[in-house]
């Protein structure tokens, strides 16, 4: 119940910061408009220069000491409200101290610096708007850092009998983080002992994610949950070959066809892998033919390397793993086979 409530004072308090914020928006348009009007008029006005530079002097020490303690207030309580809002104070210190600049550009006989001053200000105003709008409004959506995610895999890497994990997600409650991870162990364990794996998990969380609360811990059978994460969103009507499981000291994972937006590939879907993996598929053909298919890594997913090209039909073949990191090469013959009710003549 204290989440729950903690979660809709956090929205609450993000809404109004964002209704804050759009009560600036009258300044994108006020300023540029004054600005020619102030450039015509600039040699008429009598600046005292010394009152106004001691006055401002001491609102940019005042802006800043009040930033950096709602920023680090904020990031210690996790408030993204609160860090924009020390972002903003930081800025409308920087902007009092241009504002010195453009006084003294006049005083020294560049009238012309008061309103190109005014402009940086307002492009100043518009990106503290747009940095915090967007830190706001990815909390108020209970959205996370993509970090947080690598940081949960990379934790998970430190605990000892852990063979992959399936899946890792993460979630704002308010102030807190949740996360969610699904877990691959090895066969025969006691249920003891995967609770032991899990609560090491969960300490090395909290160890590697500060903000962490809550972990869900999940277990699945490695196999079975690799061939479905390794093939999303293939359609088994169409008869895939089952996936070859790799394991060699370069690499372990499952060796798939896949089905994607572009088209059926060849895919590799690691959990363990030596740094700089080089990996390609030899497929031997009717005739002595050799069809090369290179894994490329997936951009934004680093446990996946993928073919450019869909590997030719039919699938049913023996083909080769070739591997090679730091100087070392593993080769890993396998063999494909369609299901009956999809296999062509040869």
């Amino acid at each position: 119940m204290k989440i729950t409530d903690s979660t809709t004072i956090m929205k609450k308090f993000s809404l109004a910061l964002v209704r804050s914020l759009l009560l600036l928006l009258p300044v994108f348009t006020f300023v540029p408009a004054q600005s020619p009007e102030v450039a015509a008029t600039a040699d008429t006005y009598d600046f005292q220069i010394a009152n106004g530079v001691k006055t401002i002097h001491r609102r940019v020490q005042g802006n800043e000491v009040v930033a950096v303690f709602r920023i680090r207030i904020g990031r210690r309580i996790e408030s993204a409200a609160l860090i924009a809002d020390g972002y903003h104070a930081r800025t409308d210190g920087l902007t009092s101290l241009a504002v010195v600049l453009g006084a003294t550009g006049v005083w020294l006989g560049y009238p012309m610096a008061d309103p190109i001053i005014g402009l940086l200000i307002t492009l100043a105003i518009f990106g503290i708007v747009w940095q915090s709008a967007r830190a706001v409004l990815t909390r108020m959506l209970d959205g996370v850092e993509p970090g947080i995610v690598e940081e949960i895999r990379h934790a998970a890497a430190h605990v000892p009998g852990i063979q992959a994990v399936l899946d890792a997600r993460a979630r704002w409650l308010g102030h807190r983080l949740h996360a969610d991870v699904a877990l691959a162990l090895p066969g025969g364990l006691s249920l003891a002992d995967a609770e032991g794996i899990a609560g090491t998990l969960r300490r090395e969380l909290l160890d590697h994610v500060p903000a962490l609360r809550t972990a869900s811990i999940t277990f699945g059978a490695p196999d079975t949950a690799l061939s479905k994460a390794a093939a999303p969103a293939h359609d088994h009507r169409h008869g895939a070959p089952e996936p070859f499981r790799v394991s060699c000291p370069l690499a372990e994972g499952l060796l798939a066809i896949v089905d994607t937006p572009e088209g059926e590939r060849m895919r590799l879907t690691v959990e363990r892998h030596a740094e700089g993996l080089q990996a390609v598929v030899g497929i031997e053909r009717p005739g002595g033919e050799r069809e090369i298919l290179a894994l490329s890594p997936v951009p934004g997913d680093h446990h996946a390397y993928q073919s450019a090209t869909a590997p030719r039909e039919p699938h049913q073949f023996d083909a080769r793993l070739e591997l090679e990191a730091a100087g070392r090469r593993e080769t890993l013959p396998f063999h494909m086979t369609e299901p009956d009710r999809h296999r062509q003549p040869q």
